[in-house]
């Protein structure tokens, strides 16, 4: 038996434990999680120090230095999750559905567990409180891989989760970090059959990609944000360009940033030198990045100036201070683009037709569809759901922002007085 293996089989017989615990066991030791995160945070920052210093070293862009980043603040939102997480009701254990048969059969459907589930993720701190706090919730286990990126910041925060779960009695195998963070390990855990009831991956396109192919587990596809928004003909411009800004550079490293802008023709002419304005010049003039616009030769021709985009810029997820823009003449021309590119995540429009916002919502084939509203708020606790594992981009099992409930399986429990058949 490998080392992961014997992780692995540990995992599996925590939540057995786990399963015994109850909902105020449960509940307590998340308040215990929450505190001893806040307890810890200097030795939490001073780690995340080490993988930022080290991340600098190695020439990683600004945008993906930001994902990594733990501040203070940070922490606090960190620890606000697992406390709301805590807050909402237990998911296990409850009847979905109950009807008695012409038999006399009474056949209910019961909220469970689903077990062991894997998280391979890339440079990401947030992810081990995040997925401990919902697997603990939801009756799982979580077993941890992140990248070499963060594994000084994975090795603290794990290490403060096993003080909290030991304060209340709690195997630590409940939380468990994969140290190897080789390639190695992460094949390893895509195919540990046996050991691992779901896989979710959470990071880039490439490990994404990679996990879905090669997976022998369950695996959901998450994160890839190639997110739109589209500015309709009669949108409000103000409004428009403040949500296009914060929807691109609030924190461009997110999956759900907007990565295409795409504009109605006859509002091109008046909104397109604004955002220009908006997000070259004043954020240059500002000291901040300024954002690359690649534009489509309608674009192009309207502004006179900006980087043509390229062959593949409507279909790459930047995570950076790039947006590709492109003029439509339509609604309809706006929702045919992002059904062709789109990887499912997250779009907006922008209009005060109702007719056309009903029309964008009712056809775009997205996990999460905006009216009037920024892209980034495609998040578990924007969604009231304490946190989230990932944003699932597929529809089989889970769509959109993974909480408690998407976390769970079901089984059906029926009960009889001696029928046979």
């Amino acid at each position: 038996m490998t080392a992961l293996q014997q992780q692995g089989q540990a995992a599996k017989d925590a939540a057995y434990v786990l399963s015994t615990a109850g909902t105020a066991r449960k509940n307590a030791a998340l308040a215990a999680i929450a505190d001893t995160l806040a307890q810890h945070q200097s030795q939490w920052l001073e780690a995340n120090a080490q993988d930022v210093a080290a991340a600098k070293e190695a020439g990683i862009r600004p945008a993906m230095l930001d994902r990594l980043t733990l501040t203070p603040e940070r922490i606090a939102g960190i620890v606000e999750g697992v406390r709301q997480v805590a807050a909402l009701p237990d998911p296990i254990g409850r009847v979905d559905k109950m009807e008695t048969r012409p038999n006399g059969l009474i056949i209910g459907r019961r909220r469970v567990p689903l077990g062991v589930i894997a998280i391979i993720y890339e440079s990401r701190p947030n992810v081990p409180s995040d997925a401990a706090s919902l697997t603990f919730q939801a009756g799982s286990v979580c077993v941890l891989r992140g990248g070499k990126e963060s594994i000084h910041s994975n090795t603290a925060i794990v290490s403060a989760l096993h003080k909290a779960l030991t304060q209340h009695h709690l195997p630590t195998a409940l939380v468990s970090l994969v140290t190897d963070t080789t390639r190695a390990s992460a094949n390893e855990l895509m195919q540990a059959v046996g050991y691992i009831d779901l896989l979710i991956p959470r990071g880039g396109a490439s490990l994404i990609q990679t996990c879905v192919n090669q997976a022998k587990v369950p695996c959901i596809q998450t994160g890839t944000g190639i997110c739109h928004i589209y500015v309709d003909g009669d949108a409000d411009l103000q409004k428009a360009l403040s949500v296009v800004e914060n929807a691109k550079t609030s924190r461009p490293s997110v999956c759900n940033a907007a990565e295409v802008c795409l504009v109605h023709r006859d509002i091109a002419p008046d909104f397109l030198p604004q955002l220009w304005d908006r997000l070259v010049v004043r954020r240059r003039e500002a000291g901040q990045p300024p954002v690359e616009l690649r534009l489509d030769p309608k674009a192009m021709e309207v502004l006179g100036r900006g980087i043509p985009a390229g062959y593949d810029d409507f279909d790459t997820e930047f995570l950076d201070y790039i947006l590709a823009v492109r003029v439509v003449d339509s609604v309809e021309e706006a929702i045919a683009h992002i059904n062709c590119h789109s990887t499912g995540h997250s779009e907006a429009i922008l209009t005060q037709t109702r007719a056309h916002a009903d029309l964008f919502t009712r056809l775009v084939d997205s996990a999460a569809v905006y009216v009037n509203a920024s892209t980034r708020f495609t998040d578990g606790g924007q969604f009231g759901l304490g946190c989230e594992m990932g944003i699932s981009t597929q529809k089989l099992h889970a769509r959109g922002p993974m909480g408690l409930e998407e976390l769970t399986s079901y089984k059906y429990v029926i009960h009889g007085d001696g029928q046979i058949r």
